[in-house]
């Protein structure tokens, strides 16, 4: 039987390898950001109205598809679920560019796509969250979440500008095949990974269909601290999505700047989220988790409101890029934090339904953030649109766990359905 030094260094090699896997398929995301209707608009010369429809539909019908599959998720080993996941976006992504090679590809086909892609991003999500609970100690868990939020946050600093580059040499479907191409080295990568995996948790007798369907959400609701945060994020993430082509449309139409000063304000801001995630850990050393969750929950969210009255020329492009980078810092320190704690707050048994239900929340409101910003803008203008972005981002820090995590005792351990596991430092 190995020792306990053996394990834990198996462990990191594990890491290790789950580490590189996220690498290479984050660099192809990014690299292929924006690809599908990109390809959508230069392709097939779709209107506006059918790229709001690929983006709108991609979410909702990824939402409803995902939900009962989750179930079937939780009760199955996870490390399957994810290369399947990785093989399905592969395969997906990899059609749009031999299709348009071969002269037959259609704008159904790219909804068809949106929908797999987006379907297969939430499960993986959902069963590699719940594979990287059980691949790491506790005390691991902030480091690693950390590490993966770094790699993330550099692939996104760089992997636009490349996308960019190879769509202008050789096409606007190239970036997909880069995209394709990452997600089989991913699922290749996480084949590699040696140490078994814990049992699936075996389902309770006859629980009821909608009563399982449910799980994940009603434990959101019933824990004090998961869910305010629940409803901090659908109310951030819907608010920064709802700025993100109102800015392009204030930035490339009102004060005309140029393509490259447009892709360096979205570049340069990245190495924040770089800066931010590598200060994770020190900086909850210092504070503890629950008030660094609390602090930059907080500090992430008045940068949108400056946005609103960006001037044209260097000075604007400076405000830009200023405003993005702190905002990106900020998160980029709070989303380590956030996952280690979501981790350690949620049973086991429930990790792929809460996460699932999580990411369903949060894809669901922002098409519907989209959806504001665009009659906000036709209504009142660019810059009004903007403005209410940014408000409802402030206001998302009213939505932060501040009764439950000033509460004594009101941490995992003490806040839950089912009594979750005591929270160590990476947790909570």
């Amino acid at each position: 039987m190995a020792s306990r030094d053996e394990q834990s260094t198996y462990a990191r090699r594990d890491f290790g390898r789950l580490w590189a896997a996220y690498a290479v398929s984050a660099a192809g995301s990014a690299v292929g950001s924006g690809a599908l209707p990109l390809v959508a608009v230069v392709a097939l010369d779709a209107p506006a109205s059918q790229v709001s429809l690929l983006a709108a539909l991609s979410a909702v019908v990824a939402a409803a598809v995902t939900l009962p599959l989750g179930v079937r998720i939780e009760h199955r080993r996870k490390r399957p679920v994810m290369i399947a996941a990785d093989l399905l976006r592969f395969a997906a992504l990899l059609s749009v560019p031999v299709a348009a090679a071969l002269g037959v590809l259609t704008f159904a086909q790219l909804c068809a796509v949106g929908v797999v892609q987006a379907t297969a991003a939430i499960a993986f999500g959902a069963a590699s969250t719940a594979h990287l609970k059980g691949l790491v100690a506790p005390e691991d868990r902030l480091r690693a979440a950390a590490r993966l939020e770094t790699t993330g946050w550099l692939s996104l600093s760089v992997g636009p500008p490349v996308g960019g580059l190879l769509v202008g040499v050789f096409g606007a479907t190239v970036s997909m095949g880069v995209d394709a191409v990452s997600f089989l080295l991913s699922a290749l990568g996480v084949g590699r990974i040696r140490r078994p995996e814990p049992e699936p948790p075996v389902p309770a007798a006859a629980p009821g269909r909608t009563r399982e369907l449910l799980a994940g959400w009603r434990y959101i609701a019933a824990h004090p601290g998961l869910r305010p945060l629940f409803w901090n994020a659908l109310l951030f993430s819907g608010a920064v999505m709802m700025s993100s082509p109102l800015l392009a449309v204030l930035m490339l139409g009102e004060l005309h700047f140029t393509p490259w000063q447009y892709g360096l304000s979205l570049g340069l801001p990245c190495l924040g989220g770089i800066l931010g995630s590598r200060l994770t850990a020190p900086v909850s050393r210092r504070l503890g988790a629950h008030r660094l969750l609390l602090l930059f929950g907080v500090v992430r969210t008045p940068w949108l409101v400056l946005l609103a009255w960006v001037p044209p020329g260097s000075a604007g492009l400076a405000v830009l890029v200023a405003a993005d980078t702190c905002l990106l810092t900020a998160a980029g320190v709070f989303n380590p934090s956030f996952a280690a704690y979501r981790m350690s707050a949620t049973d086991d048994h429930l990790m792929v339904r809460v996460v699932t239900a999580w990411s369903v929340g949060t894809r669901t409101a922002q098409p519907l953030g989209l959806a504001i910003g665009a009659t906000a803008a036709a209504l009142a203008g660019v810059r009004f649109a903007v403005l209410l972005a940014g408000v409802l981002c402030l206001g998302s820090a009213l939505l932060l766990p501040w009764r439950a995590f000033r509460s004594p005792g009101a941490g995992p351990a003490a806040a839950g359905p089912r009594g979750q596991e005591t929270a160590k430092s990476a947790g909570a």
